[in-house]
């Protein structure tokens, strides 16, 4: 978050290289800031493995999504609540995952939108219908309420911020998390 596409401000490619000397699991970067193209090359080479772009952010997506998977990097596009799933028609074959925003993005322990779940549905059947192999990840508001039903909707990664690291046990939160998706 850069503090202009979305009104805060998170962690840049310094703490990201960092986290990338502490494990060896995927890391999957989110970019909710303007200009993303200016950007990405510091974030792969920080050690992001999954990188995703607001269509809003970029003006030739398809030229960030191909950049990105020649760095070797999972990629990505972001639709925000009130962004049509019909962005994706062009781009959807060239992407690894679609990333549905379930809250207005910019601040962590909103309250999840209804009607995302809708949403991931109808996108899960349009991936089906081409028959291609794009992932649906959620992001917003996901947590034990919800969790079970976005699956069975058809999304396969799900971002849960507070349910998860604002609780007292963070570790025991994640693995309720996995198993009401269950």
């Amino acid at each position: 978050m850069d503090g202009h596409f979305v009104p805060n401000l998170t962690v840049g490619p310094p703490v990201l290289k960092s986290l990338r000397k502490a494990t060896r699991l995927p890391i999957d970067v989110h970019l909710m800031i303007e200009n993303a193209d200016r950007y990405v090359d510091a974030f792969v080479d920080a050690g992001a493995n999954w990188i995703s772009v607001h269509v809003e952010a970029v003006p030739h997506l398809q030229r960030t999504i191909a950049h990105l998977r020649s760095r070797g990097c999972r990629p990505g596009v972001v639709l925000n609540p009130s962004t049509p799933l019909g962005t994706l028609d062009e781009i959807l074959p060239e992407l690894d995952y679609v990333l549905l925003m379930s809250v207005n993005p910019g601040f962590g322990g909103q309250s999840f939108l209804p009607s995302s779940l809708d949403k991931v549905g109808r996108l899960a059947r349009l991936v089906k219908e081409r028959g291609l192999a794009t992932l649906i990840e959620v992001d917003g508001g996901v947590d034990l309420g919800n969790a079970r039903a976005l699956t069975q909707a058809g999304a396969e990664v799900l971002v849960a911020g507070s349910a998860v690291f604002g609780q007292k046990d963070p570790e025991a939160a994640a693995r309720a998390l996995v198993e009401a998706c269950r």
